[in-house]
């Protein structure tokens, strides 16, 4: 890739950081884009970056962006933890000058930084897997046994120890640290209580929630101007270190082969969940996993459904250009694939449209 493509990417990023809520890390980006030169170690490393710096490639913007945050929050240049939240944002020439600070100061530890893509596990995505999870309690009445795909560090199979409000529908745990309130347009979900009987998720290098080194790297990808989705993220972590999820470190489409059996659980939903992972996956990886579902799904009953439910991406933006996730449910027997909502990437908002749709 040239330079020009490089800077693009940044450019890119940043118009995706605007329409997110996050003017600090499109400014970041932006000025990235416009300003860096290849007269220090990283400027070189970045410019010339070996492979594809795009977003659904290497994530190059992302990547530069999580060590500036996580420089800032180590405190280890100052001139970039004065020019980060909570602290107010300077001007573009002062922020470019911290930005240029942390640069040259703190190459090496940026330089082993961008060796690694970005890993996010984004919690308020458990508030559009809540609501399918209580469609499928008011569809089958079954308990839940989750597998989720690309699990980070599994935070959203803690989702059962997490606080709901959606749409007015209160689900979850009520006095718990973590609270989901998304803002809600379109009818309510269906009322009732949702009851997780097994969980297990898998990705291809997952974090241990207990560690302190996976908060520091979860929270440095967090864009360091929502400060709610930090706070949630930290409630989150100190939750899983008291229920640590169960995690494999696998292939997800091989792992999905391994544990999800063909053979029917009566008494059981089995869910098959993830959230914006599945598009990572590659395209044999995607058709793996469909085709043991519809394996798994011609063998599913009425007492032992099996259901998949994703919130991945939407594949074209609507008419405003604004790019939704989709939550899709498919149920077995039957296969029947349904929308059940839309919202924004990182569950803040939902659109629902219900089982009607």
């Amino acid at each position: 890739m040239s330079d020009a493509s490089v800077r693009e990417a940044f450019r890119q990023q940043a118009g995706v950081c605007r329409g997110l809520d996050s003017p600090l890390t499109a400014k970041v980006c932006a000025l990235i884009a416009e300003r860096l030169e290849d007269g220090s170690e990283v400027g070189r490393r970045v410019l010339g970056w070996p492979g594809d710096p795009r977003a659904n490639a290497d994530a190059l913007p992302l990547r530069l962006c999580g060590a500036l945050h996580a420089l800032a929050r180590d405190g280890a240049v100052a001139e970039v933890t004065e020019a980060w939240p909570p602290q107010e944002t300077p001007d573009d020439d002062a922020l470019w000058a911290a930005i240029r600070q942390g640069l040259e100061q703190a190459s090496d530890f940026i330089l082993d930084w961008l060796k690694s893509p970005p890993q996010t596990n984004e919690v308020g995505r458990s508030a559009p897997l809540m609501a399918g999870l209580l469609v499928l309690a008011e569809r089958f009445g079954w308990p839940a046994d989750l597998y989720e795909l690309g699990s980070s560090a599994g935070l959203n199979l803690n989702l059962g120890h997490y606080g709901f409000d959606l749409g007015g529908v209160r689900a979850g745990a009520a006095g718990s640290t973590v609270q989901l309130v998304p803002r809600w347009t379109g009818p309510p979900p269906p009322q009732g209580g949702v009851r997780i009987v097994g969980r297990q998720g898998v990705d291809l290098n997952p974090l241990d929630p207990t560690r302190p080194e996976t908060a520091r790297r979860l929270t440095a990808y967090v864009w360091a101007d929502q400060r709610e989705r930090l706070a949630r993220l930290e409630a989150a972590l100190e939750i899983a270190r008291a229920f640590p999820p169960p995690l494999t470190a696998a292939d997800g489409a091989e792992w999905l082969e391994r544990v999800l059996t063909p053979e029917p659980v009566p008494g059981v939903c089995r869910v098959v969940m993830h959230t914006i992972a599945l598009q990572y996956f590659p395209p044999v990886g995607q058709a793996q996993v469909r085709a043991h579902l519809e394996v798994v799904g011609a063998a599913a009953a009425e007492t032992a459904p099996l259901a998949w439910l994703a919130y991945e991406a939407a594949s074209a933006p609507d008419s405003e250009g604004r790019r939704w996730a989709e939550l899709s449910l498919t149920t077995w027997p039957g296969g029947q694939r349904q929308v059940l909502a839309r919202g924004h990437p990182h569950g803040f908002a939902l659109e629902w449209f219900g089982t009607g749709n």
